[in-house]
């Protein structure tokens, strides 16, 4: 198998498939990981918000958002928001699983879903809602290198993890923390199979069984 192959046939064993599809408590929303392969890599997308938005103004992010009334599921949420922002049809997304979701900082149920682009798409990004669009090696998120964790963070159950990334392309340094650098580094550990050289927080064998448990303890306070 090559790469691709062969990260798709791992990542659809973490497939939650409609698991949480019946917790109507909190509202939803959802972010698509894109990856690529370039030069035998794994690779994602990443954008940096436009800083005229009301939420999480020039930070980064992966695409994504809330769901829409005509979605019929987190996938659809996820492949409408990412065309919105970054000008990727749906249809050149093959999506391989979606992930246990978690609780962000605004009460949002967020599910992560995966799925695999062409390395030659070129992005188009909305600059209403997106000021850059930047691809990041995916081994990244399992190196202590450029990471910093910060324990005791208010409302964060285990480190708050920040990444500074600095893009070979155009120079440009971008800092990745709390929920979007915690998803980068669960889809890294997950698709490479690579335990990162720094604390994580939970078992990146099970990573299931600990997000499960927060979002139940969560939703018991509701």
């Amino acid at each position: 198998m090559n790469v691709k192959e062969e990260t798709m046939a791992i990542l659809k064993q973490f497939d939650i498939g409609n698991k949480f599809s019946d917790l109507p408590v909190l509202p939803k929303a959802s972010v698509l990981i894109s990856l690529f392969v370039k030069k035998g890599e794994l690779y994602t997308l990443m954008t940096l918000r436009s800083k005229e938005l009301r939420t999480s103004a020039g930070e980064v992010c992966f695409p994504g958002g809330k769901r829409d009334l005509g979605d019929r599921d987190d996938v659809d949420t996820a492949l409408r928001e990412a065309e919105e922002e970054i000008g990727l049809p749906p249809d050149e997304v093959q999506v391989v699983c979606t992930l246990f979701p978690i609780i962000n900082k605004s009460g949002l149920l967020v599910t992560p879903v995966v799925g695999f682009i062409d390395e030659l798409f070129c992005p188009r990004p909305n600059p209403a809602e997106v000021s850059a669009v930047f691809p990041v090696p995916l081994d990244f998120f399992t190196s202590e290198k450029d990471h910093f964790g910060a324990h005791g963070a208010a409302g964060m159950v285990g480190p708050l993890h920040s990444f500074h990334f600095v893009d070979p392309d155009s120079g440009n340094q971008y800092h990745i923390w709390g929920l979007t650098a915690m998803l980068a580094i669960v889809v890294a550990a997950l698709a490479l199979r690579k335990k990162p050289e720094f604390d994580v927080g939970f078992d990146t064998d099970d990573p299931f069984s600990f997000f499960h448990k927060i979002l139940h303890r969560r939703i018991s306070k509701l």
